[in-house]
């Protein structure tokens, strides 16, 4: 069975269990990198595809200093369906972390969907989707970001390369020249890796 037909078969199981409106992986079943997101947001469930967003303008940022298209890779998020709570002063639904029964919830199929795709690099994007590929809760983005680790899943070995979410870097610009710097010394590896 082709990458394709693999994929599509593990996301058959999940839309069976779920009645939640799910946002499941999206680009080349052949990329050579797999971004990993914390959880779809209101924008990226109305459009049905992760990274549309806010988070999205960065996404390109990143393409673009990769000098990479959108269509080459694969993005997904460690939970695939978006996570809220209601804000109390508006009343609204508002986007919330994961809790880890989610997290737990989605993790075996992340690791599958990552095996099927089998990449080079593995990147997730934030603490979420880095303290589950890593599997230690103990370990934090700010410390790790820009770092190569390895980590075996399905019995593969995989570099991974941890970086900052693409949003903290709108709500927090200090982190900018880190993320940059990061991207700009991914950019070093990944031409490296193929």
């Amino acid at each position: 069975m082709n990458k394709i037909n693999k994929i599509k078969e593990l996301n058959n199981i999940l839309e069976k269990k779920y009645n939640e409106k799910l946002v499941l992986g999206n680009g080349s079943v052949d990329s050579k990198i797999v971004l990993v997101g914390e959880a779809p947001g209101k924008n990226e469930v109305i459009k049905g595809k992760p990274f549309v967003g806010a988070a999205g303008k960065y996404l390109n940022e990143f393409l673009d200093i990769l000098e990479i298209d959108r269509e080459d890779i694969y993005i997904t998020n460690t939970v695939k369906y978006r996570p809220t709570k209601i804000n109390k002063k508006t009343g609204n639904e508002i986007n919330r972390t994961p809790n880890k029964d989610e997290i737990e919830e989605f993790k075996a199929y992340l690791f599958k969907e990552i095996s099927i795709i089998d990449p080079k690099i593995i990147i997730p994007l934030g603490n979420v989707p880095f303290k589950t590929i890593i599997e230690n809760n103990n370990l934090t983005i700010g410390k790790y970001h820009g770092k190569v680790l390895n980590k075996d899943i399905h019995n593969k070995k995989y570099t991974i390369y941890p970086l900052y979410h693409p949003a903290a870097v709108i709500y927090n610009r200090s982190i900018k020249k880190d993320y940059i710097r990061d991207l700009n010394n991914l950019k070093k590896i990944f031409i490296k890796q193929i």
